[in-house]
């Protein structure tokens, strides 16, 4: 599981380094090169709950290893491209063939692992998602500096065939599932079930906004750097991107403290630190930025496997569906807010970028204080 959560992240987002090569090399602006990743985003989310419709029906592993050989060949594809619009295509249509893999993940880790181990096991997946997205970033820098952005997608390509691989030779075998009867009654039943939790529609909006203030950040930091008074190479801020190692350490570490201490007590700390990286990124001070960096990504991967984590145990039976939702709110607010803080961009560069960030992470945070208030579900 962590093969196949490395895997996604380095698909999915390997572009993201590319978006100012893009603008440049297609004469297009920085939002709309922005879609390069939004396009994946926003199509791996409204896959989501079909897919897991689809996992609940056959099982998640035959769904989780079509999802990544799929993904692998489309991504090795895009390095064929001739124009901007035939790349966003295929991009989108590997983030609608990713789904399967994050649709079926949590539930499988729900159901394969024992209770007082989920949350080390949530984190080391979110881990696996952490060290891919760091990888697939710096890797497409570096080759696009060195070579080009088409040589960077086959590439990460090629990476995604080897990671199907293993992915497909070492994935346990699922002990616990049990098939259940997709219809639209059912999952309609379902949903409504999930939204009347008390905690969950709040989990569900953290996850839209954290996730949409992370990808902001990351989409628009590689042209703040570039310009003045920074004025880096397009190696040295793929280098920024070695800060998602601490997203690794931070993801597996949070899910620990939570099988401790209870998601509810950490959570919100997690998100405090998340909002101060972003505010530390204000200064045009290059170290000081790429310690605000740091520290936002380690608030940000912590955030994700808590509420992750939470899902799955407020969900119990329907955590697939649960699962679904939560990751296309994710992937939504990915593609949506990490869009529109383009325009923020355009508008009035860092700062008006941080202004829409802080407000996600504000409320991210306001959020999380409330969900102390929840009664509790087992180690919640």
């Amino acid at each position: 599981m962590f093969v196949g959560g490395f895997a996604t992240f380095a698909l999915l987002y390997g572009t993201q380094p590319m978006l100012p090569l893009f603008a440049a090399s297609f004469g297009i602006s920085p939002a709309r090169a922005s879609l390069a990743v939004s396009a994946g985003t926003a199509a791996l989310a409204l896959a989501l709950i079909p897919a897991s419709v689809l996992a609940d029906r056959i099982g998640r592993r035959p769904v989780m290893k079509a999802a990544l050989a799929v993904a692998a060949v489309l991504s090795m594809g895009a390095a064929l491209i001739t124009d901007f619009n035939q790349l966003l295509v295929l991009r989108a249509l590997l983030g609608a063939a990713l789904a399967g893999l994050p649709a079926a993940a949590m539930a499988y880790l729900g159901e394969e692992v024992a209770p007082n181990a989920q949350g080390r096991a949530m984190g080391l997946y979110i881990a696996g998602n952490a060290l891919g997205g760091m990888s697939g970033r710096v890797l497409a820098a570096v080759l696009t500096e060195w070579g080009s952005w088409r040589i960077a997608l086959a590439v990460l390509g090629a990476l995604g065939v080897v990671a199907a691989i293993v992915f497909w030779q070492r994935l346990p075998p699922s002990r616990h599932f049990s098939p259940r009867a997709a219809s639209l009654g059912r999952l309609a039943r379902d949903a409504r079930t999930l939204f009347a939790d008390a905690g969950l529609p709040w989990l569900f909006l953290t996850a839209f906004l954290a996730m949409g203030a992370f990808v902001g950040l990351y989409n628009y930091l590689g042209f703040r750097l570039g310009d003045a008074p920074f004025g880096l190479g397009q190696s040295v801020i793929g280098a920024v991107f070695l800060l998602y190692i601490v997203g690794t350490w931070a993801s597996a570490w949070a899910g620990a403290l939570a099988d401790r201490h209870g998601r509810r007590n950490v959570q919100w700390i997690m998100v405090s630190i998340m909002l101060a990286g972003l505010l530390l990124t204000l200064p045009d001070n290059l170290p000081v930025v790429i310690a605000g960096v740091a520290v936002f990504t380690f608030g940000f991967f912590a955030t994700h496997s808590l509420a992750s984590g939470w899902v799955g145990r407020r969900a119990q039976d329907r955590r697939a569906l649960g699962a679904a939702i939560y990751l296309s709110c994710y992937y939504l607010g990915s593609s949506i807010i990490g869009s529109v803080s383009g325009v923020a961009w355009h508008d009035g560069r860092w700062a008006a970028v941080v202004a829409i960030l802080g407000v996600c992470a504000g409320a991210t945070l306001l959020i999380a204080l409330w969900l102390r208030r929840l009664a509790p579900i087992g180690s919640d």
